[in-house]
């Protein structure tokens, strides 16, 4: 299968000037600007029946502007239609406005890699899991297999809940992404993700705080995350489905 996301490491993300920008509306919408590409993107799984890679589908039609579904009971999935507001949906952003590293719960020290983690982001992407998990594979990092395959699973974490640093130099391995939103499908667990923002886009809250910017962070479009604006996970338990063929 083609492999979508490239793993060389890079120790500082490109400087350039970047335009997208997405505002979260109190009790209402993702607005987004900066004409940022939207599609979908699905997890992959392996024999085992784990998360081993990601795989692009649906395009959305390019726009300078859109708004999309916060409260996840939109009739024109992914964007809004105003449902927020007869359904009475609450998007009380509780989130730790910290920045990643400031949030550290733990960190997995290996002899060749180190690897941080807070938890509370965790999108249950699941690609952690496999070959003994990215923790057992950090502390295995002398092996070349060990660390390679740490260093795919901490980058193909949506939420950026892992990242995956040189032992040597501290610098984070991280893929390569240009500014752009995926919309998750988790066909294995029979529903549909959140929304895996790419490449350092800027987030505001309602309130006017920007969050630190960062690579990859996922934010929750069922409407039923406890850590709003970003996922933690509860479309499993909800059966999110926003209508993608994906899940047929």
């Amino acid at each position: 299968m083609e492999d979508n996301i490239k793993f060389n490491v890079i120790t500082h993300m490109k400087k350039e000037i970047k335009k997208g920008k997405i505002i979260i509306s109190k009790d209402g919408p993702y607005f987004v600007s900066g004409n940022l590409p939207l599609e979908k993107e699905t997890i992959i799984t392996d024999e085992e029946r784990l998360p081993c890679e990601w795989k692009k589908g649906k395009k959305y039609p390019e726009q300078e502007t859109y708004a999309l579904c916060r409260c996840g009971k939109s009739k024109n999935m992914p964007y809004c239609d105003g449902t927020h507001v007869t359904c009475g949906f609450k998007g009380t952003e509780t989130a730790d406005r910290r920045k990643y590293f400031e949030q550290v719960d733990s960190k997995t020290e290996g002899p060749e890699l180190d690897l941080t983690d807070v938890e509370s982001l965790c999108a249950r992407a699941r690609f952690c899991e496999r070959k003994g998990s990215a923790w057992n594979l950090t502390e295995n990092s002398d092996d070349p297999l060990a660390k390679k395959t740490a260093i795919e699973q901490a980058c193909n974490c949506p939420s950026g809940r892992l990242v995956a640093l040189d032992k040597e130099t501290k610098k984070a391995y991280e893929p390569e992404f240009e500014e752009s939103l995926s919309l998750v499908e988790d066909p294995e667990m029979g529903v549909s993700g959140p929304i895996w923002v790419k490449g350092r886009v800027q987030i505001k809250s309602s309130d006017g705080h920007s969050y630190e910017k960062r690579n990859r962070v996922t934010l929750c479009r069922c409407g039923q995350s406890g850590n709003k604006p970003f996922c933690d996970g509860s479309h499993i338990e909800s059966g999110f489905d926003d209508g993608d063929e994906t899940l047929k």
